[in-house]
């Protein structure tokens, strides 16, 4: 009777191009503020709203796994670059639903502008509590999301300024 009880998870899916320690800080305050036995973090084959990546889909999978690895709570999943397309949160909910109760979704407070674009919005924001980690720079107008917890994430560093700044190479193509 209990193997059938499904464990609280939070998704965390998102470009990682590259993965960095601002995502890593996301992850550890997730890990102690949300109510959950699993987090799964999602690099995705190509963002929706986005038209290229810079390291290829498995080097990003690759380097989530490494920067993550330290975390026994933590599954990065290969499952939207498998598909090798672009795939909508909510189509990566409803698969992961049929093995996990699926209790949190992970956005950075940069996304929640434009997030009533996103492919079945209404749908994902009946069956999730929104995990809002804060970015330096942008607001928490939470006003179109049903239900959310905020991480406070103090750390200024993304994905676009590290390949702006050199640190990676440009283009891994």
């Amino acid at each position: 009777m209990f193997k059938d009880i499904k464990k609280n998870v939070a998704l965390f899916g998102g470009s990682f191009d590259p993965p960095h320690f601002g995502h890593k800080v996301v992850v550890e305050t997730a890990l102690k503020r949300l109510e959950i036995d699993k987090l799964i973090v999602i690099p995705t084959f190509l963002n929706p709203f986005k038209r290229k990546f810079y390291a290829l889909p498995h080097q990003r999978f690759s380097m989530s796994q490494e920067i993550f690895k330290e975390f026994s709570d933590v599954i990065v999943d290969s499952y939207e670059i498998e598909k090798a397309e672009v795939t909508p949160t909510a189509i990566t909910v409803k698969h992961f639903q049929q093995k996990y109760n699926i209790k949190y979704v992970i956005i950075g407070a940069d996304n929640l502008k434009n997030i009533n674009r996103w492919f079945n919005f209404e749908w994902l924001n009946s069956q999730v509590i929104w995990a809002v980690a804060t970015r330096v720079g942008y607001g928490l107008d939470t006003s179109k999301l049903r239900e959310f917890e905020i991480l406070k994430v103090e750390v200024d560093i993304s994905s676009t300024e590290i390949r702006k700044k050199g640190l990676i190479e440009n283009d891994y193509r």
